[in-house]
Order: C-alpha cells, then sequence, then structure tokens
C-alpha cells in the first residue's frame, strides 16, 4: 500500500512538473514604443505562456523592460510598458496575428506560430480609434511592400511610407513599395506619418 502511494505521489510531482511545459508556446513577440522598439524589431520566437499578458511579461524579464499592470474592475489592464504611462491621449495596446483582440490580454490564448504585437496607440479624440500598424514584406530580393493592417487584419498598402535601411538611409516608395540598394547586415523597417512602426527584415 505504501508503495503504490508513494507511486501516485510520484506521479502527482512530475505532472505537476510538466504543466509550466505544457502551457509554453513559441510565439513571434515584438513590442513597439512609443518612440522606439522596445523588444524583438525582427519579431523573433520566444517561450512565453500561452496568453497575451504572461507572454508580455515573459518578454520584459527577458529584456529587462518595466511592465505595470493595474488591477481594474474589468480585469488586469497594462497601463505602462517601459517609461511612457497610459493617458487619455494613447496607452498600451495588442494584436495577434495582425488582429486586435476583443477580449483581455490574460483571456487572449496564445498558439505556437502566433505573431504578438504590443505597441503604445495614440487615439482618436472623437471615434477613440487607435493607430493602425505598419506591416513590412518582401517582395523578392532587396524589394519591400509596407501595408497598413486594421484592427481586423485587413492590409492596404501604405502609400507614402519611407522606408529606413539601417539607420541613415531613407527609400521613399511608390504605393508603399520599393527596391533597396545592397544593405548586407542592415535591417530595413517601414514607417509612415501616424501609423505605427513596421516590423524589420534583412
Amino acid at each position: 500500500m505504501r508503495s503504490r502511494i508513494f507511486m501516485l505521489a510520484v506521479a502527482a510531482l512530475a505532472a505537476l512538473a510538466l504543466v509550466p511545459a505544457a502551457l509554453a508556446v513559441k510565439v513571434h513577440v515584438r513590442v513597439e514604443g512609443k518612440t522606439q522598439n522596445l523588444y524583438g524589431v525582427q519579431e523573433p520566437v520566444a517561450d512565453v505562456p500561452a496568453n497575451a499578458l504572461e507572454a508580455l511579461q515573459a518578454v520584459a524579464q527577458l529584456a529587462e523592460l518595466f511592465v505595470h499592470v493595474a488591477q481594474t474592475s474589468f480585469g488586469p489592464y497594462v497601463d505602462q510598458i517601459g517609461r511612457y504611462p497610459a493617458g487619455s491621449e494613447g496607452g498600451w495596446v495588442f494584436k495577434v496575428n495582425n488582429v486586435s483582440a476583443q477580449v483581455g490580454a490574460d483571456q487572449t490564448a496564445l498558439k505556437d506560430g502566433d505573431t504578438l504585437l504590443w505597441y503604445w496607440s495614440t487615439f482618436d479624440p472623437v471615434t477613440f480609434a487607435g493607430q493602425k500598424t505598419l506591416v513590412l514584406k518582401r517582395t523578392k530580393a532587396s524589394c519591400y511592400a509596407a501595408f497598413l493592417d486594421d484592427d481586423r487584419g485587413a492590409l492596404t498598402p501604405a502609400a507614402g511610407a519611407l522606408l529606413h535601411v539601417g539607420s541613415k538611409k531613407t527609400v521613399s516608395t511608390t504605393g508603399g513599395a520599393a527596391c533597396v540598394p545592397a544593405h548586407r547586415g542592415l535591417l530595413v523597417r517601414a514607417t509612415l506619418d501616424g501609423a505605427v512602426r513596421s516590423n524589420a527584415l534583412r
């Protein structure tokens, strides 16, 4: 009897030890701050807990990035990342696979291969809508296209977007698309007034 109880206890402990690993997922994560990228400009894969709030907290720990979560009547709310707290004109929001979640971050489940973007957004004072985000895609060698992504994941060409090659060269686009000079080792990103910076590609 004692040996059976001992074996059951060992099995229970082993099951508990497996829980964190079972809940972890491999997700592409990026955090765009108010003035600069704060984490994962190239959207690296991170092993994170399987909801959007805990995933943010996990990468914040990796990057030694300050995150504050306020407890509200609607649930936990991320009211600060880095040095900028949320206010009446802007705050911190997130998307999963280019789509804004309809529930809180703690209730938004993630799965392997998802892309999680946390970002600072200003809000329209009339409609309270947030900013669109930029998505950069490579079309062929040294050529890129920037798209504006709305909250539902619909992509439209980002007319007027600029491509930044490293920190020194800027290339204008036609309808959001352009080819850039040889840029070995340098990252390419897109910006557009009124939109959140894009991911970076080589």
